[in-house]
């Protein structure tokens, strides 16, 4: 089996559904320009039939990207596939992804359908959409907790009826990674080399990048996923996380991808100030403090060799460096260097004296100092000097 892993973003389609999300026709543009930099392999612009605005998005990303791998959703239905078809026809590689239900949950509540008739309609809806495109993947609608016989069963049927690539999404971020890498290997096993078998993992319990994994190594070859995580609820696997496992952690997980990583950052930052929310600080990778170090412990270690407290290097992801953050848990050894970097050669003693100064002003502030801080009290230990030597 290939080690190559296609990477599906999603972050203009599911990513857009969550609150606070959404975005114009011109900001999604502006987004999928970053993405295909990116490299991602799939990008699925919308969901046409949603509304009007969907509807344009795909049809303006097909267009201005009209050489790269777009996709539309659609349900299993006459009037979505139909609609998907139409917003794609700029597209040279355009892919419907078609999806129904199968869980018993949702049949008995949502569809109130039998589980032959949701066969049937998949079965329907993959022939209809292949009579427009070649490329048709599949969606099990909440797949993690439909039954596994009748899963394999539905996924031959749309694989026999024409669909490349079956995704089985852990819809409502139920599963663990144990039990959900046992029901991929086992879709994986049953389709073998007639279609991909991709994965959709949302992180309502933290698990979403864990099950993404475990789907990997038990033979899923597609990961749908969002820049920053978003996505309805919890949000989806976050693309900039699974990436960087699979890039830094390549002995463990010896499978690649093809995307740029030193436009993750770049990225994510275009998505923040396209919608109402950016990542948490602490955010992997990403996060404004995935390579800050204000602990004294840690900043002495990093000041003499970066790998002591960085696996990755900030530039792979297109953060320009680390940085140390000057706080009360900060020691001598950065605080000499911040010097530095601020033009001041300070003596040991001058620079004790400075840190009893600094951890005094830090001791009461909730935030770190700023340079301009740190130089003032540099600049009063100065002049404290030349009125005692006078």
């Amino acid at each position: 089996m290939s080690d190559r892993v296609y990477i599906f973003d999603t972050t203009l389609r599911d990513g857009e559904q969550s609150p606070g999300c959404s975005m114009t026709v011109p900001e999604k543009l502006r987004m999928a320009r970053k993405l295909v930099e990116l490299g991602v392999d799939i990008l699925e612009a919308g969901f046409p039939i949603a509304s009007e605005g969907d509807f344009e998005a795909v049809e303006a990303v097909s267009r201005e990207f009209s050489w790269a791998h777009i996709a539309a959703l659609a349900r299993c239905c006459t009037l979505d596939v139909e609609r998907a078809a139409r917003s794609l026809a700029h597209a040279r590689r355009p892919r419907i992804h078609t999806f129904i239900a199968t869980s018993d949950i949702h049949l008995k509540y949502k569809l109130k359908k039998s589980r032959q008739q949701v066969l049937d309609e998949a079965v329907a809806a993959v022939e209809l959409a292949r009579r427009h495109v070649d490329d048709v993947e599949f969606s099990a609608e909440d797949g993690a907790r439909t039954e596994p016989e009748y899963l394999e069963q539905v996924s031959r049927a749309v694989v026999a009826a024409g669909a490349r690539t079956v995704n089985i999404p852990d819809t409502v971020g139920y599963s663990t990674p144990k039990e959900y890498g046992l029901l991929i290997g086992r879709i994986a096993r049953a389709l073998g080399d007639c279609a991909v078998v991709s994965v959709h993992c949302h992180d309502d319990l933290g698990l979403a990048v864990a099950n993404s994994l475990a789907a990997v190594e038990a033979g899923a070859r597609q990961i749908e996923c969002t820049i920053n995580g978003i996505g309805e609820r919890a949000g989806n696997c976050s693309l900039e996380e699974i990436v960087m496992i699979l890039k830094t952690r390549s002995d463990a997980y010896p499978y690649h991808t093809g995307i740029h990583t030193e436009h993750l950052y770049s990225a994510s930052d275009l998505l923040s100030s396209l919608i109402t929310f950016g990542p948490q600080p602490n955010k992997a990778i990403v996060g404004r403090n995935a390579f800050a170090h204000e602990a004294g412990i840690h900043q002495d270690g990093y000041l003499k060799e970066k790998s002591t407290y960085e696996i990755i290097d900030p530039q792979s992801v297109g953060v320009p460096e680390g940085r140390l953050v000057l706080g009360k848990h900060s020691g001598r050894h950065a605080l000499g260097q911040r010097a530095r970097d601020l033009g001041y050669q300070l003596s040991r003693e001058d620079l004790d004296a400075l840190y009893h100064r600094f951890t005094a002003v830090a001791d009461h502030r909730k935030k770190g100092l700023m340079d301009e801080e740190i130089v003032s009290l540099i600049q009063a230990g100065q002049k404290a000097m030349r009125v005692a030597a006078d």
